[in-house]
């Protein structure tokens, strides 16, 4: 379960969460211990292992304690982390002590001006020195990389060799036409597969669990890691996905091609089990929701909302409201949810957006899908 802790970030990639969106009120973020009674729920439908992501996770303050509230769940077996990395060194040892099990860093290119181009920060030593930091503590850690055509497409080769470099696993993820990303030209993970093996010979297939989700991952010949492909393009792993997400405002969404979701948030603050679908209950994309963020203030009411909001401090009202059917209610949500997974590839593209537009050996199980969704923002 893909869990969003915030809305918010510290960078301003241009493909993800750009200058000039708003952000969301303080009071529809859910607390670290509505966060926690969801997993509690999640558990009993037997997800045991959770991934915080955000915005940025460690942009929201006191994210280490939420880590240790969900471990502390029994039947818990995992919690890792996705982020960008620039906060890592900084909260890397209290999320250590706090039972974090993995972290996945976003990085999409090693060239300082072009990550400063990217992201509209120049924050790369932040993050270089972050990634030696984590390996050191022990963590898991991985690189997730997205390519685009006429920014970075040829930056593969550099994150591979500091991916080398460390011994870590490098993920090459196919750019998704979801919020901000369908504005972007993505790198099929088709060519990439063949130029990697171009320039650094043959690619074996890697049979050895490497996480959670859908990646394909390959050896290279000199490397002690792998490189993982994750092709929600080009490749067709919808039927085998064993993912769930949540919002930072409680929307359970069980596919990101999905323009509904179930709210759990109502269920926690009220008991209520009626009010579950947001949205339309189709696959087509909501034209009115935007992929939200921006930074948090430091010195003004809205900072001081993000702090009295940050999860730290309990809810009693919402707590206590009818404990018992609010968290059944949660549950059935839960449920109902996962029960709504697809079963069918989502994301589809054009057959001339692809110049490989066949079935490639290479993907064996993955064919090129064939006509296309249209898809728009989505939130979450």
């Amino acid at each position: 379960m893909r869990i969003s802790v915030t809305d918010r970030c510290n960078l301003r990639c241009v493909y993800c969460m750009p200058h000039g969106i708003p952000t969301i009120p303080m009071e529809e973020i859910l607390t670290y211990e509505e966060i926690t009674r969801v997993c509690k729920q999640a558990v009993a439908l037997g997800i045991t292992r959770f991934k915080i992501t955000g915005g940025e996770p460690l942009a929201r303050l006191g994210c280490p304690a939420l880590i240790r509230m969900i471990r502390r769940i029994p039947g818990v077996e995992q919690v890792t982390m996705t982020t960008n990395g620039v906060l890592l060194g900084k909260y890397l040892e209290e999320l250590t002590a706090a039972g974090l099990n993995a972290v996945n860093i976003s990085l999409d290119t090693t060239d300082r001006r072009l990550y400063e181009q990217i992201t509209g920060s120049d924050c790369l030593n932040q993050v270089i020195s972050s990634i030696k930091a984590a390996c050191k503590s022990g963590l898991k850690v991985k690189i997730n990389t997205v390519l685009q055509q006429g920014l970075n497409a040829d930056s593969w080769r550099d994150l591979l060799q500091l991916a080398k470099q460390y011994g870590i696993d490098v993920r090459f993820i196919e750019l998704m036409p979801v919020g901000q990303g369908r504005f972007g030209t993505p790198v099929s993970n088709i060519s990439l597969f063949h130029d990697i093996e171009k320039e650094f010979g043959p690619l074996i297939p890697d049979n050895k669990t490497h996480g959670n989700g859908p990646a394909v991952y390959y050896r290279l010949p000199g490397f002690d890691s792998s490189v993982g492909f994750i092709s929600p393009i080009h490749g067709t792993f919808c039927g085998s996905c064993n993912r769930i997400r949540m919002t930072s405002t409680g929307e359970i969404k069980p596919c990101l091609s999905y323009g509904s979701g179930f709210d759990v948030r109502s269920a926690l603050r009220t008991g209520d089990k009626n009010t579950t679908l947001t949205g339309k209950q189709n696959r087509t994309a909501r034209q009115d929701q935007p992929c939200y963020t921006a930074q948090p203030e430091q010195n003004n009411t809205q900072f001081q909302q993000y702090r009295n909001h940050n999860g730290l401090q309990s809810n009693p009202a919402n707590n206590s409201a009818q404990p018992n059917r609010a968290d059944e209610n949660v549950r059935r949500i839960l449920a109902k949810a996962i029960s709504s997974k697809p079963r069918m590839h989502c994301f589809d593209t054009a057959a001339d957006d692809c110049p490989e537009n066949r079935p490639d050996q290479s993907f064996a199980g993955m064919p090129l899908p064939a006509e296309t969704k249209g898809m728009s923002a989505i939130g979450g």
